[in-house]
């Protein structure tokens, strides 16, 4: 069993800083356009092509944590230099509203990790899930808040890495 910790990616906010300036593509990203059903025109998704490399120098198992899930295999991880990988399956729970303020992706995460050590970039954590992971979670978890204006930065990746070295002692 790997000792390595988990790392749930999301996708809109971390990899692809969705509220930044319309007009201006953050620098280092390249634009690519994703046909979405129901939708009228192509969704335009911004992507920074260092980034996969950069997480997969971290020390982590990577996991899609994403409404994308397995489309993040198709249409993420070959712009941003990563290879398929698994993700957190939401089903039902796609944007399920839940009475206690807890982010539906939250719980699936947590029976995910089953125990494992896990960081989880996201731009839409807040404390009532910080609080269920500390309740239904044994191991370590960093809940890192990324600025879906600015996506994944260094400090990011700084914070990441700490952790991972913490866990792997």
């Amino acid at each position: 069993m790997s000792r390595r910790p988990l790392l749930f990616l999301d996708v809109d906010g971390p990899l692809n800083p969705y509220a930044a300036q319309p007009e201006r593509r953050p620098e280092g990203y390249t634009t690519i356009r994703v046909t979405v059903p129901d939708r009228p025109r192509p969704l335009r998704v911004w992507l920074n092509p260092a980034h996969g490399p950069a997480l997969l120098d971290l020390g982590y198992d990577l996991c899609w944590a994403t409404t994308w899930m397995a489309a993040a295999n198709r249409w993420i991880a070959p712009v941003v230099g990563l290879p398929e990988l698994p993700y957190v399956d939401f089903g039902d729970g796609l944007f399920a509203e839940r009475p206690d303020g807890v982010h539906w992706k939250t719980e699936k995460i947590v029976a995910y990790a089953e125990g494992r050590p896990f960081a989880w970039v996201d731009d839409e954590q807040s404390a009532p899930d910080g609080e269920f992971v500390t309740a239904h979670h044994p191991g370590p978890a960093l809940l890192h808040h990324v600025n879906p204006r600015l996506g994944l930065c260094e400090g990011d990746f700084t914070a990441l890495a700490e952790f991972a070295a913490t866990v792997q002692k």
